[in-house]
C-alpha cells in the first residue's frame, strides 16, 4: 500500500516538474525539435521515468538530477541566444538541398535524406512537381522550407495592382463550448451588453450558441449547438 501512494505521489511530482520546465524553457523549445531538444527530450524522460517508478532511487536524487539537467539546458539556451557559434552547435544550421533548381546531392547524403523523403515533404506543401522549386533548405528542426520559382508562385493583390483598404484584426474568441470567454471581454473592452445585443438581432440566445468569434474582418461569426444538418457527412462510411 505504501508503495502504491509513494508511485502516485511520484507520478504528481514528476508531472509538476515536467510542467514547470517546460513553461521555464519556452514555446519554442517545445515546439521545434533540433539536436538540442531532442537529447532535452530523452534526458528529461529518462529522469522522470526514473522519478515515477524506480522505487530503488532516493527521490531527493533524482530531483538533483532533473534540477541540474535543466540548469544545464537554461544555461545552454541562454548562451545560445547571445552566440551564433554556440547556437549552431547546439541546434544546427540550415541545410540548403535544392540551388537554382539543381538538387544537391551531397547535402542530400548528409543529412542521410533521400529523394522519397524530399518528394513526400515537396508534395506536403503542394509541391508535385520539382521542377517548379528554385531553392529548398532543410531547417534545423526537420521541416523543409521552399522558394518556388517565379511563374510558380502564389500571384498576390500588389502584383496585380489591387490594394485593399480594409484593416485585418486578431481573430477574438468571445463564447468556446458555450461559455463566455470573460478575460477577452475585458481585454477589448467588450461587454456582454452589446454582445446580448448582437444576439437579439440574430434573434439568438447565448444558450444556443457553441462557439462565436470577431474574424479578421471584424464580423461576428456564430456557431449553434443545433446545426441543422439532416444527413452529415460520414467519412468512416
Amino acid at each position: 500500500m505504501f508503495q502504491t501512494l509513494e508511485i502516485i505521489f511520484r507520478c504528481f511530482l514528476a508531472f509538476v516538474m515536467l510542467i514547470s520546465i517546460a513553461h521555464l524553457l519556452g514555446k519554442q523549445t517545445i515546439s521545434q525539435m533540433t539536436y538540442h531538444d531532442f537529447i532535452a527530450t530523452i534526458m528529461l524522460g529518462a529522469i522522470a521515468g526514473n522519478l515515477t517508478f524506480n522505487l530503488a532511487i532516493s527521490i531527493k536524487y533524482i530531483i538533483v538530477a532533473l534540477l541540474s539537467f535543466v540548469g544545464i539546458l537554461f544555461l545552454s539556451t541562454l548562451l545560445s541566444l547571445k552566440n551564433r557559434n554556440i547556437r549552431a552547435l547546439l541546434s544546427g544550421e540550415p541545410t540548403v538541398i535544392i540551388q537554382d533548381g539543381l538538387i544537391l546531392e551531397g547535402n542530400l547524403k548528409k543529412l542521410k535524406f533521400t529523394m522519397d523523403s524530399l518528394n513526400q515533404a515537396l508534395r506536403e506543401k503542394d509541391i508535385f512537381d520539382i521542377d517548379e522549386v528554385e531553392y529548398a533548405l532543410m531547417e534545423t528542426d526537420g521541416h523543409i522550407s521552399v522558394l518556388k520559382k517565379l511563374p510558380h508562385r502564389s500571384t498576390t493583390k500588389k502584383d496585380i495592382g489591387i490594394f485593399s483598404p480594409n484593416k485585418s484584426f486578431f481573430p477574438i474568441e468571445l463564447v468556446m463550448d458555450g461559455q463566455i470567454v470573460e478575460k477577452n471581454f475585458t481585454q477589448n473592452h467588450l461587454t456582454k451588453d452589446w454582445l446580448d445585443a448582437e444576439l437579439s438581432q440574430r434573434g439568438l440566445k447565448l444558450k444556443e450558441v457553441s462557439y462565436c468569434v470577431r474574424g479578421t474582418n471584424n464580423q461576428l461569426y456564430f456557431d449553434l449547438y443545433k446545426d441543422n444538418i439532416h444527413s452529415p457527412v460520414d467519412l468512416e462510411s
